[in-house]
């Protein structure tokens, strides 16, 4: 495996750089050094596909072993792809043997410095307990990158035809969740089915949930996760939540997976913004052993989502009752609120448009 390094990252390093030799361009990545949150970080991109690695928070006996963080981090992003043990196993053993050298030439470090720029504007995502940055390399990874004039490829998308290719079998396979989720409502029937890989994360399951029932991640959330009528945790989405304490033992949820807590406990409430007050029931349905997507699938549903800020289930009977007789003093009001609101029917096409590149969305 080829990494070329900048000559900020060699003098880091603190090596001479093995002279250039031929390697194909899957097992080749270029590498850069800079610093976000003013920890030290390495950005590695592949030469073929762009995808992006990252690293945060070295210290100087790390770069000492940097070439077995590098397989370790490679490893670990491509797992949480939901790619393949033996696919991983296949790249990594195709060159097996780290060797630094120099930058190729001027386009490939263009390139190099606007991968360091997505990462830098993921920044905020970035994990402080952990070096190997797998949510952020899969973020970076999902944005444009430029590969000539106007030419434009998603890494993350590149390096999985590549990896096709390479190995000649499907790449994706994972164990997933099957979910019903129901929105709590007196007098709509709102509820939809999704299958979830396992491996992922409450934080990422919120951004499932916003998508297929057509939220706007406009306000705060938290789960509770119940065991029988008893809230056994409170999984919260910020530092803030700690200072308004409640029955159950409260925990941050970005780094707790499903894995942890599913299917023992399969009752889950789901709350998303305090004020109107939308209660979201999960009940686990059946898990899949061999899923063939690293994305979210959405399986059955029905019933539209009230539009943001509507007012609760009290302003959402008022909404549908405005909408609904043209003679109402507000119904030309109302429509009109509704299209800046984006309200429209469920369209389970659309919502699973969306769920592909969910995982990778803020």
């Amino acid at each position: 495996m080829l990494i070329q390094c900048t000559k900020k990252l060699l003098d880091e390093l603190k090596i001479k750089p093995d002279s250039v030799k031929y390697e194909k361009p899957l097992f080749c990545w270029h590498a850069n050094l800079i610093m976000i949150n003013r920890r030290k970080t390495v950005v590695l991109m592949n030469d073929s596909n762009l995808y992006r690695i990252v690293l945060h928070g070295l210290k100087a006996k790390d770069f000492k072993s940097l070439d077995l963080l590098i397989v370790k981090a490679i490893c670990n992003t491509l797992m949480d792809e939901c790619i393949t043990a033996d696919i991983v196993g296949q790249f990594i053993n195709g060159s097996p043997t780290v060797i630094y050298a120099k930058t190729k030439d001027k386009a490939t470090v263009a390139r190099l410095n606007k991968a360091c720029d997505d990462v830098h504007f993921f920044g905020r995502q970035i994990e402080t307990s952990t070096i190997i940055q797998s949510h952020v390399s899969r973020l970076a990874s999902n944005s444009l990158a430029g590969i000539g004039a106007n030419e434009y490829i998603r890494p993350n998308e590149a390096l999985y035809k590549d990896l096709e290719t390479f190995s000649g079998k499907k790449i994706f396979s994972c164990q997933a969740v099957e979910l019903k989720v129901t929105l709590d409502l007196r007098n709509y029937n709102v509820w939809r089915k999704v299958i979830v890989p396992y491996n992922i994360t409450f934080k990422e399951l919120h951004n499932v949930l916003q998508v297929v029932f057509d939220w706007r991640d406009y306000h705060l959330h938290d789960y509770y996760l119940f065991d029988g009528e008893r809230p056994i945790v409170n999984l919260v989405c910020s530092d803030d939540a700690f200072e308004y304490p409640g029955d159950a033992p409260m925990i941050e949820e970005k780094n707790i997976k499903l894995s942890e807590y599913i299917p023992k406990y399969s009752r889950i409430k789901y709350c998303y913004d305090f004020g109107d007050n939308w209660e979201h029931y999960i009940t686990v349905e059946g898990m899949l052993e061999d899923y063939k997507h690293n994305y979210p699938v959405c399986i059955a549903g029905e019933g539209n989502t009230p539009p943001e800020d509507v007012g609760g289930e009290s302003g959402y009977d008022e909404f549908i009752e405005a909408i609904s007789d043209p003679k109402h003093p507000e119904h030309i009001a109302m429509l009109n609120w509704s299209k800046i609101q984006l309200y429209e029917d469920f369209s389970i096409d659309s919502v699973n448009r969306r769920l592909k590149s969910v995982l990778r969305w803020l």
